[in-house]
């Protein structure tokens, strides 16, 4: 309610004091928001580099990134994101951002990192929502789940090994829980199965990478 025994300069110092405090509420609300990419980008990058060893590449593999057109089983949109590692300008590896939509309480979102030939050297998981002590052992600490991947290629196992052992695979599942770490087998099979076919295409496609937190 408007107080009638407000002056003129009472009301203009209202007024100059609610702008400057929607002015500072506006900053702030962009640096934050500007910290939060730059926390986001550094840790996104630091899971590339683990994934990829300094040994196999020079290049910044966050700036080399690509996207990709990509089949359903890959992704939930119509491309795939690839970060590419070169060493010497020449093609070393590569990580696929891909996503598995079949996981227990729905998608999961993982990095697979392969080498030029097709072996893979890593396995992380970006985002999940599986029940937690169950359909997450994959995360616990010391599992070491994720690590049973590398060295394997689309050819090692075969087809039929590329299961939990549940379905006759050589993969071991959770206790209790076979719909999750089956989810991601079959997610890592489809990258390498793409990553085969497209292999050339992924490492000649132009960069599209953009430094949100800079714009």
């Amino acid at each position: 309610m408007i107080n009638p025994g407000l002056n003129q300069k009472q009301w203009l110092l209202i007024f100059v004091t609610g702008l400057l405090c929607l002015v500072i509420l506006s900053l702030t609300r962009q640096f934050t928001e500007a910290r939060i990419i730059r926390n986001d980008r550094a840790w996104f990058e630091a899971q590339l580099n683990v994934l990829v060893p300094a040994e196999l590449h020079d290049n910044d593999l966050l700036n080399d990134h690509a996207l990709i057109q990509a089949p359903a089983e890959l992704t939930s949109s119509q491309r795939v994101a690839v970060y590419r590692a070169r060493l010497h300008g020449t093609p070393s590896a590569a990580v696929i951002h891909c996503i598995a939509a079949d996981g227990y309480n729905g998608p999961i979102e993982l990095l697979v990192a392969v080498d030029y030939a097709g072996k893979i050297l890593g396995v992380r998981i970006l985002s999940h929502h599986e029940t937690p002590g169950m359909g997450d052992a994959f995360a616990q600490p010391g599992s070491g789940w994720l690590d049973k991947f590398k060295g394997h290629s689309l050819t090692d196992p075969d087809t039929r090994g590329w299961n939990v052992r549940k379905d006759g695979g050589e993969f071991e599942q959770f206790t209790s829980a076979t719909i999750t770490p089956r989810a991601i087998i079959h997610a890592v099979q489809h990258t390498l199965d793409y990553y085969q076919r497209n292999r050339d295409t992924l490492f000649q496609v132009k960069s599209e990478y953009r430094n949100d937190a800079q714009q």
